[in-house]
């Protein structure tokens, strides 16, 4: 199944520790996503597929409605979606996924969380290398969906991993294939249960225990900002070992 599996299964159950966290980033990407490309779901695919992500983590929907809401309003701040790179402990390469109305704000606190933890912040580009940035769409596994016939069809529009786990489909495809994997997706009548973005380490580095809790320390403290969406690394994860 290759590294996109090892990757879901570690990360299952780490990404946005609560629900309120959760629905808050979920709200920014919704108002970016129509400030880009309109209120309009009909109109606005991105906009669609987080109104489905919403869904999925049980977002109430009237919090749906007001993040629209909020961002068709003309006095509300616009976020901006800025990534930064560094080194965590032990040379762990760390990625850093923000949606942000103050980037003065956000780029003190995370240079801030990596050097209390012994690591740096780096520049545009430092470690993006180690990653390949993709897209991750999640459907619901049916008897009427063959995956070896669905994998051929997908190939074509970018598709490069797709398997089943505990009842979801899960497809990986290359990040600019987003659209057409969406496009397909539905004109097919398949259900998109979500879809995001990832980035997947190319090579995942081994670190002991100790070294692990440092680590995971400082990717917690980068999860708990308010303008932090996603923190990816490439420390080979516990339960993949």
């Amino acid at each position: 199944m290759g590294r996109a599996f090892e990757y879901r299964k570690a990360r299952k159950m780490k990404r946005w520790g609560n629900m309120a966290r959760t629905f808050t980033k979920l709200g920014k990407e919704i108002e970016i996503a129509v400030k880009a490309g309109g209120s309009d779901p009909g109109g606005n695919t991105r906009l669609r597929v987080l109104i489905q992500n919403a869904k999925a983590a049980n977002m109430p929907k009237e919090n749906v409605e007001r993040a629209i809401k909020r961002a068709v309003s003309k006095d509300v701040a616009d976020y901006k979606e800025m990534v930064y790179e560094g080194y965590g402990p032990h040379g762990i390469a760390v990625i850093v996924e923000t949606a942000t109305d103050n980037t003065t704000r956000t780029v003190a606190n995370v240079r801030m969380y990596f050097n209390k933890s012994g690591g740096s912040l780096g520049n545009s580009g430092s470690v993006a290398f180690m990653f390949d940035h993709k897209c991750l769409f999640k459907i619901a596994a049916a008897p009427s969906i063959d995956l070896e016939e669905l994998e051929l069809e997908l190939i074509d529009f970018g598709v490069d991993e797709l398997f089943e786990d505990e009842g979801e489909i899960l497809i990986y495809g290359a990040f600019e294939s987003y659209g057409e994997i969406q496009k397909y997706l539905e004109e097919h009548g398949i259900e998109i249960v979500s879809g995001e973005f990832v980035r997947l380490p190319t090579d995942v580095k081994e670190v002991t225990p100790e070294q692990r809790e440092a680590v995971e320390k400082l990717i917690e403290r980068i999860e708990e900002d308010e303008d932090v969406v996603n923190v990816f690394h490439n420390m080979r994860e516990a339960d993949e070992e």
